[in-house]
């Protein structure tokens, strides 16, 4: 499989031609979206076309929400689930794209309301943490099942 890199064009094409068609599969007025500090992710481009979707329900570095950047400790996406995906993704060592893309998808798919409600327990926990350190870096992994 060859490496391909995310720049903002194929970031926005990603999101335009697959990301909100999927999104009007489903009722999701309400819907927030997160997304980290990458490059392609703050382009001023991006953040108008998310803005067109989701209004203010944006979290994101230079968004409605600020979040801000090298945030890992209390991101969910960064401390549970890439790694939780990837970790699942890559057991059958997938070859082709379709393949990773079935992987990715059935994973995602397989994620329990129940697990959530665990990574939203965590998040407050480190929440608290954060805020009782006045903003110290996290000592150790805070994260239990």
């Amino acid at each position: 499989m060859k490496a391909t890199t995310l720049h903002g064009d194929r970031y926005r094409a990603m999101i335009t031609n697959f990301f909100i068609p999927e999104l009007n599969n489903h009722d999701v007025q309400e819907l927030w979206f997160q997304q980290d500090g990458a490059t392609c992710h703050t382009a001023r481009a991006t953040i108008d076309l998310l803005k067109d979707t989701f209004g203010d329900r944006l979290i994101l570095r230079f968004g409605p929400v600020n979040w801000p950047p090298r945030s890992c400790d209390l991101t969910p996406l960064d401390y549970f689930l890439w790694g939780y995906v990837k970790s699942l993704v890559y057991v059958d060592k997938p070859q082709t794209l379709d393949h990773l893309e079935d992987n990715i998808r059935r994973v995602i798919a397989d994620i329990r309301p129940q697990m959530l409600e665990k990574v939203i327990e965590n998040w407050t926990s480190r929440l608290d943490y954060i805020r009782s350190s006045r903003g110290s870096p996290m000592p150790e992994i805070i994260f239990k099942m």
